[in-house]
């Protein structure tokens, strides 16, 4: 059996940039076991599979370790696969998802993702975040992961956490961030529970700083940069219980897998 594979940089203006995703469109559902090795194998941050339905596609993703529930640089990268690669006519895909139903709008060349909003609330800063970053953040919150809040820009290009630490506490990972000089603000994500000890672009990550900082600075549209090594420029939009999330992404390389 081959299967066609694709790796998508999304979030990015040209290679080498955002966050990489490998994409495997599917006719049907292949066992879940197989699929997760085949993410392991390619050892991203996230691989994506998705099968045609009625409405548009069913989309799983599956990081070196997990399938997890939701995933916005790999949703970004299977629309740019569909609308580039596989000759679709439309200008809106419609995702079912273990997160509800998923809509991916394309503009030219910046897709648009509208996700569910997942807002934060205030909690005690784990002891756990405290030893692993060795400082004492002025604010930390959870939903689908902790959103540690540091005092400015320096602190998150500056952190260098304890993977082993963070690896230990019950959410899926951690975000960090503060506001930004050049963008509204900056943030790093890291998830050594699920393989990834720092994801380059995280999409699923500001479903719920965006809805933060909505409501730290009294704005709803947002110019935001990710900043780890590769680095990657996402604008984003709280829009009432949904977040869009827009980017650009590119091809970096196409081939059969063999199994």
């Amino acid at each position: 059996m081959k299967l066609m594979l694709y790796q998508i940089d999304a979030f990015a203006n040209r290679p080498f940039e955002g966050n990489p995703a490998a994409i495997c469109p599917l006719d049907s559902w292949l066992p879940d076991e197989l699929m997760q090795s085949i993410a392991a194998e390619n050892n991203l941050s996230e691989t994506a599979f998705f099968i045609p339905t009625d409405k548009g596609y069913h989309i799983r993703w599956f990081t070196p370790m997990n399938e997890v529930d939701l995933c916005g640089h790999a949703t970004l990268a299977s629309a740019y696969v569909i609308f580039n690669l596989l000759d679709y006519k439309n200008n809106e895909i419609v995702f079912e998802s273990r997160s509800g139903l998923l809509r991916v709008n394309r503009n030219s060349d910046w897709l648009k993702l509208d996700f569910p909003a997942q807002a934060p609330t205030s909690c005690k800063i784990p002891e756990l975040i405290v030893k692993a970053f060795n400082s004492q953040p002025i604010e930390c919150l959870r939903s689908e992961d902790y959103i540690v809040v540091l005092s400015d820009e320096q602190s998150v290009l500056n952190a260098k956490p304890d993977f082993s630490l963070l690896e230990k506490l019950d959410l899926r990972g951690v975000a960090i961030t503060a506001k930004g000089t050049r963008y509204d603000f900056v943030s790093r994500f890291f998830a050594p529970k699920y393989g990834i000890n720092e994801d380059p672009v995280t999409g699923s990550a500001y479903t719920q700083l965006v809805p933060y900082w909505s409501d730290q600075l009294g704005v709803y549209n947002f110019h935001s940069k990710q900043v780890s090594i590769r680095g990657g420029e996402v604008y984003c939009e709280l829009a009432g219980e949904r977040v869009l999330i827009s980017g650009k992404a590119v091809m970096y390389m196409k081939g059969e897998i063999e199994l």
